[in-house]
């Protein structure tokens, strides 16, 4: 797969083949490619917790919240949820900036699912107290991020923006998710 076919088939997947485990020396691969990228300072302050065993999958799935544009779907149902997760943590005593690594980090990993033939998507919005309980994360570490990981089982489709469309995805009535990206000549910018 050529560079530019991966970058557009890693998408934020949602819906993933229940049936399907992630094993976890899958997810420890990914995590590994993690640790070969760029990180300020050299510092390597990331840290993360593999969730690949169900009934800890099961147990963390209630204390995520998934796209937050789609107002009428509070998420995949059973049997479209993820079959793993990689929890990223920030080890608060190495550094307290963790914005760029994390991104990098984050996005190798979904580069890595989907050359592996799974997706993932980043998850923000927790309940980070009740996931720190779940998994008893010292306080020592700041948790970042959820990355969801599985075998997608829906469609994503990039879709052009203009100057006056919409940022928000959106689910047609086929159940394609779209995703409005903006044009190389919108953001590549020239003030010479």
């Amino acid at each position: 797969m050529h560079f530019r076919e991966l970058v557009t088939k890693c998408r934020s997947y949602r819906r993933f083949d229940g049936a399907t485990p992630v094993a976890e020396d899958v997810v420890r691969d990914l995590v590994e490619l993690a640790c070969y990228v760029p990180s300020s300072k050299n510092l390597q302050p990331l840290k993360f917790i593999a969730v690949c065993e169900p009934s800890l999958a099961t147990a963390l799935y209630p204390s995520l919240s998934w796209a937050g544009y789609l107002a009428d779907w509070s998420g995949p149902p059973e049997g479209e949820r993820p079959q793993a997760y990689i929890v990223m943590l920030g080890d608060l005593s190495i550094s307290s900036d963790f914005a760029c690594d994390s991104g990098i980090a984050a996005q190798t990993i979904l580069l890595g699912a989907t050359a592996s033939g799974l997706g993932g998507c980043i998850l923000g919005s927790l309940n980070r107290q009740k996931i720190r309980e779940l998994l008893k994360i010292p306080e020592r570490f700041a948790l970042l991020m959820v990355i969801a990981l599985g075998k997608p089982i829906e469609t994503v489709v990039i879709d052009q923006m203009g100057d006056d469309d919409s940022v928000r995805y959106y689910r047609d009535a086929n159940a394609l998710h779209h995703v409005p990206k903006r044009v190389v000549d919108d953001v590549l910018l020239n003030f010479l």
